[in-house]
């Protein structure tokens, strides 16, 4: 037992108004069935098996209205490992559902029994003939594939605007398309082959010579069933010319039919089945697309207009002049938008039939822009315009446009009232209906009192739209099962189009793809259905079912929680830069367990489970780098709710110990320089035996463990300089004046001697105060929710910086991003009147910033470096300068590698020593991007970060400031 380990007891979570009906059975508490959870381990190993009560809830929500509680989540990580899972399933009565990253909001990637998470350890990219073609694992983001052609000016068709969150194999289970892809650069229109797991457990590689050979000796049933079925639609020329006219638009509802007609062999037909196959007829392991130019080059106009209709007969205009994007806001949805930063605030008055399009013309280069651009601005001389437009090449407005697009889901999802469920529709029409079908749909939304407000890509007739029912009330169910029936019989009978554009039909539009098709076209569909999965093991009730209710069920509820994290609609968007995403839960998943607490509704046996395990999966292993708010729609910042929570585990007597550590700061600093120093002497064995004790015997919150990458104390005395004569004031944080370099590099310039002698060498001379020791950002009681301790520390420091700086007459430069951070923004609501004033009156930089704008220009750099590989942190993300560090490895090397996949380093401040591991999952992925890499300096730019990556990732990681001070000398 140790002598104190927090657990979470705050009332907050334990008052509920009552159970609710969707709440997870009692019985769960206990986790997966032992004999399913031995067997899983058995086959896959006991770290690929997630079987308690918190591993089921948080797997039980995706961005969809729909939750369905797993028996048991799997995570095998080879395509033989899926087909071990599959015959397991088909021998002892399972299903199997897999999930990547949970985005779609149509319920496909929810299941009741086996789950496969096929995301973690299922990334990779490869890029093949010279860009032409791109060789991607199903885990992989459309973002990071991207990344990796951009060098050769290609990119994937699909573009979603999830594109950062959702992965490749979602983007093929779906058909996903986006802004720009229409129908002919989808996934359905791009992809070469795949290399497949059929749920008989046959693993096939569609891109093989030898493929239809391996198909028909493997699966002869399956391989003559689809050349049988491609026989009876060509013979039937009315069904086949029906298949051809469905997809001549987007269409995401069903199987793709059109590949019995544009496949010739079994092995290409199962290719193009598997595009929009929404994980029912097997499993990607890999996918090959061919590529489309990246086309950089840009121009954009956001155009307003004085009706929906005038708006919609201008698109065809400007897509037939070249325009490649025309994305359509109704006036509703633009006076939605005047609230936000981008917008113009008199479009709030905006009449409800006015619209806007934003349309983009995408060139190769400068040239080829040069030649459409023209052609597509003749248009605005027939536009009906209620303010001149104009098109503009200037990227940050370009920019400005697109955080107005992209911010309607974070409008939306504010918009959502307590206790409702979000449900994301798309649906699309033949573009030439776009005006007229916008009337329809807008009118049918209002007459069931849903926000009529719609958006979409109407250069392909695709509209989007967002329904908030409270499915608690019998009302709020009926209402949008009325809704449902009218929806589809105005897309199928009117328009004749998709009930899903891009999303996939998933349990959302299951039951009415027999009405959209048609009984022939379903009994097709329901044969390949039998033909690849015979023993229905996978996804059942996603694609099609026989139960025309089916999207009625497995609804989930939105119980109230705390206001920080009430209004987060679960889509997802944040997992993918969590720093624990590898280790424990998400930000997604640590709201989705709280809400499961709430709908226990007292003091159940699955609640306290869940409350014993959130301790560690979520609340200690969050890094509260608050990374999650940045990808995030809404700006929700999880590890907000995280230190609220670490705040109420504390009792009285330990907030008044940590403001006495506050107030008593200098004498910790002297003291931990002593540890530090003590713990070389002793040797990274003992000492690590010696913390590894301690963590045993007091608690793992409260005693560092010590790692062999631990830095030398850093020197007792600080540089001397003068205040006569200085540009700004330097604040050395505490982290410096505590920690110094790697115990190798000991003996060379400190940090603040190091960037002393960088700003006098440019002509620009620092002063460091005489009583800076004892002054901190605050960050150190900020992030552990030290509420006194915080509000002390905050004061002080705002305080000092105003004497410091003679009343703000003096730039202030902080010589770690974080603390940078705590000062600018963290501290902000524990300031007093005054001080706050006082903040808002100083000029408060990074070192990054000072060396970029005030120093390099003055600096003459030697002979360049080959290569540096930089690492931006989570705090130069916050304050928006996660470019300049870049900027700065750029000026010192030939070539600058910033990895696609570094996100927050998961040290924040002490949490890496207490728990390394959590800094180990972190870095995994940047890690394997450096692997290999010939580096000459590892660039960074706050010290504990550079102990973590270099714990994480085996890079020396230093300051920028030692190089920049080396290579300028």
């Amino acid at each position: 037992m140790k002598l104190w380990q927090p657990f979470l007891h705050s009332p907050a979570l334990l008052d509920s108004p009552g159970r609710i009906t969707d709440a997870a059975p009692e019985a769960l508490a206990e986790g997966s069935d032992a004999s399913l959870k031995a067997d899983m381990e058995g086959l896959l190993g006991a770290d690929k098996v997630h079987a308690r009560a918190i591993d089921l809830v948080r797997y039980a929500s995706d961005y969809s209205p729909y939750r369905l509680i797993p028996k048991v989540v799997v995570n095998p990580q080879t395509p033989r490992d899926v087909a071990a899972v599959l015959a397991y399933a088909r021998e002892h009565g399972h299903t199997v559902t897999f999930r990547a990253a949970g985005t779609s909001p149509n319920g496909q990637a929810a299941g009741d029994d086996i789950l496969i998470d096929v995301r973690r350890g299922w990334s990779g990219t490869i890029v093949e003939d010279q860009g032409q073609r791109v060789r991607v694992r199903p885990g992989s983001t459309v973002a990071i594939a991207n990344a990796a052609l951009a060098r050769r000016g290609t990119r994937l068709g699909p573009d979603p605007a999830s594109a950062h969150a959702c992965t490749v194999g979602g983007v093929i289970a779906n058909n996903s398309s986006g802004f720009a892809a229409g129908v002919t650069q989808t996934a359905s229109a791009t992809l070469r082959s795949v290399n497949v797991v059929l749920p008989s457990g046959t693993i096939v590689d569609t891109g093989a010579d030898d493929a239809d050979a391996v198909l028909t000796a493997a699966e002869p049933e399956l391989a003559a069933g689809l050349l049988r079925i491609k026989a009876e639609i060509e013979a039937d020329t009315d069904l086949a010319d029906r298949i051809r006219h469905k997809f001549a638009i987007k269409n995401a509802s069903g199987y793709r039919l059109d590949g019995f007609l544009l496949g010739a062999t079994p092995a290409q037909i199962l290719t193009r089945l598997m595009v929009c196959s929404q994980g029912t007829l097997g499993f990607v392991a890999e996918a090959v697309f061919d590529t489309v130019p990246l086309l950089p080059t840009r121009a954009a106009a956001f155009l307003l207009f004085d009706t929906l209709e005038h708006a919609a007969e201008a698109v065809p205009k400007f897509t037939a002049a070249g325009a490649q994007v025309a994305e359509l806001l109704d006036g509703r949805t633009l006076r939605a938008c005047a609230q936000l930063p981008a917008a113009n605030p008199a479009w709030a008055e905006l009449h409800s039939g006015s619209a806007a399009l934003l349309v983009e013309v995408r060139a190769t280069d400068e040239a080829a822009l040069d030649s459409t651009l023209p052609l597509v601005e003749s248009v605005l001389a027939d536009c009906t315009l209620t303010e001149p437009g104009q098109f503009t090449r200037d990227r940050a407005q370009i920019a400005i446009y697109w955080q107005l697009r992209e911010g309607l889901g974070g409008l939306v999802g504010m918009q959502r009232p307590v206790g409702a469920t979000m449900i994301g529709e798309d649906v699309c029409v033949p573009p030439t209906r776009v005006a007229e079908a916008a009337k329809d749909l807008a009118a049918l939304l209002d007459r069931h009192g849903y926000d009529p407000s719609l958006q979409g890509h109407a250069s392909a007739g695709n509209f989007h739209f967002c329904l908030m029912v409270d499915f608690s009330t019998a009302e709020g169910k009926n209402n949008y099962a009325k809704f449902m029936d009218e929806l589809v019989e105005l897309i199928t009978g009117k328009y004749d189009g998709s009930l899903k554009a891009e999303h996939g039909s998933g349990r959302n539009m299951a039951p009415f793809v027999p009405i959209e098709w048609g009984d022939k076209a379903t009994d097709l569909m329901w044969q390949i259905k039998r033909l690849f999965d015979p023993h229905g093991v996978l996804a059942p009730d996603v694609m099609l079912t026989r139960d025309r209710t089916s999207h009625l069920k497995h609804l989930q509820s939105m119980p109230r929680v705390e206001d920080t994290i009430e209004h987060c609609i679960e889509c997802g968007f944040c997992e993918h830069v969590c720093p624990s995403r590898h280790l424990t839960t998400t930000p997604r998943q640590r709201i989705v367990v709280r809400r499961e607490m709430e709908r226990q509704g007292g003091d159940t046996p699955l609640r306290r489970a869940l409350l014993e395990q959130y301790e560690y999966d979520a609340v200690e292993t969050c890094a509260g780098d608050g990374s999650c708010s940045l990808a995030c729609p809404l700006d929700i910042d999880t590890g907000t709710m995280m230190k609220a929570f670490r705040h109420s585990e504390h009792t009285a007597r330990q907030e008044k110990t940590a403001l006495l550590v506050a107030e008593h700061w200098g004498r910790v600093e002297q003291l931990a320089r002593v540890a530090v120093r003590g713990g070389h002497l002793l040797g990274a064995t003992v000492m690590t035996a010696i913390t590894g004790l301690l963590r045993l015997v007091v608690s793992t919150e409260l005693m560092p463990g010590w790692l062999r990458e631990m830095p030398a104390a850093a020197p007792a005395h600080l540089p001397r300089t003068q205040r006569d004569g200085a540009v700004a004031v330097y604040f050395p944080a505490c982290i410096n004046r505590i920690f110094g370099r790697a115990q190798q590099d000991r003996r060379e310039l400190s940090l603040p001697e190091a960037l002393v002698t960088l700003s006098a060498r440019a002509g620009m001379p620092l002063w460091i105060p005489e009583d800076v020791r004892g002054s901190c950002c605050a960050t150190v009681w900020h992030s552990k929710g030290y509420q006194d301790g915080n509000t002390y520390m905050a004061n002080l420091i705002i305080e000092n910086l105003w004497r410091w700086s003679d009343s703000g007459t003096l730039p202030v430069v902080i010589d770690a991003a974080s603390c940078t951070l705590g000062v600018l923004d963290e501290i902000t609501d524990y300031l007093t009147e005054d001080n706050a004033a006082h903040r808002a009156a100083m000029t408060i930089m990074d070192a990054t910033t000072w060396a970029q704008q005030q120093l390099l220009p003055n600096l003459t750099v030697g002979e360049k470096l080959d290569r540096v590989a930089v690492h931006p942190t989570c705090s130069t993300r916050h304050l928006g300068i996660d470019g300049t560090l870049a900027e700065i490895g750029a000026a010192l090397a030939t070539e600058v590698v910033v990895p696609q996949q570094a996100t927050c380093c998961a040290f924040a401040g002490d949490r890496g020593f207490l728990h390394p591991e959590l800094t180990e999952a972190a870095t995994r992925d940047e890690a394997d991007e450096l692997a290999g890499q010939n580096v000459d300096a590892y660039l960074c730019n706050n010290r504990t970060c550079e102990v973590g990556l270099e714990h994480g990732t085996g890079g020396h990681y230093e300051s920028f400031i030692f190089t920049l001070e080396r290579q300028t000398r």
